[in-house]
C-alpha cells in the first residue's frame, strides 16, 4: 500500500513540476513516415491493425514508453495526462497513442493499470504486442536505439491520415506540446 501511496505522491510533484517548467529546447522537424502494416494489442486487449489505429481521422499524438521505466516514460505520459486535459472537450477529437518500446513485460493489464496512474481517459490509447511488432513501430519512427534504455524523448504529431508528421525531439511541456498541436492543425 506505501508503494501505491508514494507513486501517486510522485505522480502529484511531477505534475507540479512539470507544469512549472519553462519550454524546453525542442527540436522540431516536419517528416513524412509510413505507417508498419503491424498488429498491436491495446491495453483493452483488443488487437487492432497499427494503420487503421492511426488513420482513423483524428490528428494523432505519439509518444514511445515502458511501464518499468523510471525515467523520461514517467515525465512524457504526464505531459501526456496534462496535455489531454487541457484539450478538454476537444479531447476525445485527438487519438493519443503510447506504444510500448518493451511488449515483453508490457501486458495489456500493466498497460491499463500504467494509463490509470497517469489518468488517460478515452482518446488515448496504449498498445503493446510482438517484439517484432514493437520494433518495427519504433524503426518507422525513427526511435529505434536498440534496447528500452537508451530511448529518447520522442513525440510526433499528425493533422490528419496521409498528412507529415511533426516530429518534437526532446522533452515537451504541457504548454509546449499544446502550442505546437495548434500550430500543427490546418486554420479553421
Amino acid at each position: 500500500m506505501r508503494s501505491l501511496k508514494s507513486r501517486w505522491v510522485l505522480a502529484a510533484m511531477l505534475s507540479l513540476c512539470v507544469a512549472r517548467l519553462p519550454a524546453a529546447d525542442i527540436k522540431v522537424s516536419t517528416i513524412h513516415y509510413n505507417i508498419p502494416d503491424v498488429e498491436m494489442v491495446r491495453e483493452d486487449g483488443r488487437h487492432v491493425r497499427l494503420p487503421d489505429e492511426m488513420n482513423d481521422g483524428r490528428p494523432v499524438v505519439l509518444n514511445f514508453i515502458f511501464t518499468s521505466c523510471g525515467s523520461i516514460c514517467p515525465l512524457m505520459s504526464q505531459v501526456f495526462g496534462q496535455f489531454q486535459h487541457d484539450l478538454g472537450a476537444a479531447s476525445n477529437r485527438v487519438h493519443l497513442m503510447s506504444i510500448s518500446i518493451d511488449p515483453e513485460e508490457d501486458t495489456p493489464a500493466r498497460l491499463r493499470e500504467y494509463a490509470l496512474k497517469f489518468g488517460a481517459t478515452a482518446g488515448w490509447q496504449h498498445y503493446t504486442g510482438t517484439v517484432r511488432a514493437s520494433v518495427a513501430a519504433q524503426r518507422a519512427f525513427d526511435v529505434y536505439r536498440g534496447d528500452k534504455m537508451g530511448h529518447s524523448a520522442v513525440t510526433l504529431m499528425r493533422p490528419s491520415p496521409g498528412a507529415d508528421w511533426v516530429r518534437l525531439d526532446g522533452f515537451a511541456t504541457p504548454s509546449e506540446l499544446m502550442e505546437r498541436f495548434r500550430e500543427m492543425l490546418p486554420p479553421k
